[in-house]
């Protein structure tokens, strides 16, 4: 009979967060996979938890996932970690919960913190509806489809950013969205320095061209707004198309960028565009 995978989530900050259940299960299970293994062992220490580690992280996965896959089939059971939060959202866990399904390898989970929903609940922004983005791209093509293919999305948006990007992700998403649209940047999430600053997209710009960003962000952005009276007459809406067709771009990307910052949708601007 196989093994288990479980995947167990682990505190993104404050280690009380981390709930009887967890240290049970790591306990108990005959080996560890996790994405570092020097800042799982800190983890381990704290509460005198003594397994086996192997690494498994983005650039080994596949290597090691076989490895801990085989392991698992011959009747181990494996702990999955990740340095904090849940595995496998926005990390390779995903890949081996795949293929020990795909082998018939039982998998369950022992929930635990979430910097995505812990943030959003934080942000003061709509709760009820929302999406998870990730990590952009840190290529300028890929992030700018990316930001594109969202500019007409309602939902609550949610990314995460690392402080050494943080102003050109601001920037890139004042661009996309304009300058009103709001934005929750959140870091050091349940540490000593937590903290939640609300601002519209063209505030949070100026205010990290005045300070250094410091931490892991959770990035809040608020949906597109329901549909109301365009904010820009024709003239100007046009004006806008005009300006991004001048640093070539193609006429149906300079009419999804200036979508959001005029109130006329993409159709419609193609629409005035193409008449005149």
């Amino acid at each position: 009979m196989p093994g288990t995978l479980y995947l167990i989530g682990t505190p993104i900050g404050n280690l009380s967060d981390f709930s009887p259940r967890a240290v049970e299960t790591l306990s108990s299970v005959d080996f560890i996979a996790a994405e570092d293994t020097r800042v799982t062992l800190k983890l381990l220490n704290h509460f005198d938890i003594h397994k086996p580690l192997v690494s498994y992280y983005e650039h080994n996965k596949y290597a090691s996932g076989e490895k801990i896959v085989q392991r698992i089939l011959a009747g181990e059971s494996c702990g999955l970690v990740t340095d904090a939060g849940m595995p496998a959202v926005s990390d390779p866990g995903e890949d081996i919960v795949r293929m020990c399904m795909d082998q018939g390898i039982p998998v369950t989970t022992i929930p635990g913190p979430t910097a995505l929903i812990t943030a959003l609940v934080l942000s003061g922004l709509p709760t009820g509806r929302f999406c998870f983005e990730g990590f952009l791209s840190t290529n300028n093509k890929s992030r700018r489809e990316h930001l594109e293919e969202l500019q007409n999305e309602a939902r609550t948006m949610i990314f995460y950013e690392a402080p050494h990007k943080l102003r050109k992700t601001l920037s890139d998403l004042k661009e996309a969205f304009g300058d009103d649209r709001r934005i929750s940047l959140c870091r050091e999430l349940t540490k000593l320095h937590e903290e939640v600053l609300p601002f519209s997209l063209s505030e949070a710009v100026r205010y990290y061209e005045e300070h250094d960003p410091k931490g892991e962000y959770v990035l809040i952005l608020e949906g597109r707004p329901e549909e109301s009276d365009p904010i820009l007459s024709e003239e100007e809406a046009l004006a806008l198309v005009a300006k991004y067709r001048a640093e070539g771009r193609s006429l149906k990307e300079s009419c999804k960028l200036a979508s959001s910052q005029s109130g006329y949708s993409k159709n419609e601007l193609y629409a005035l565009a193409t008449s005149k």
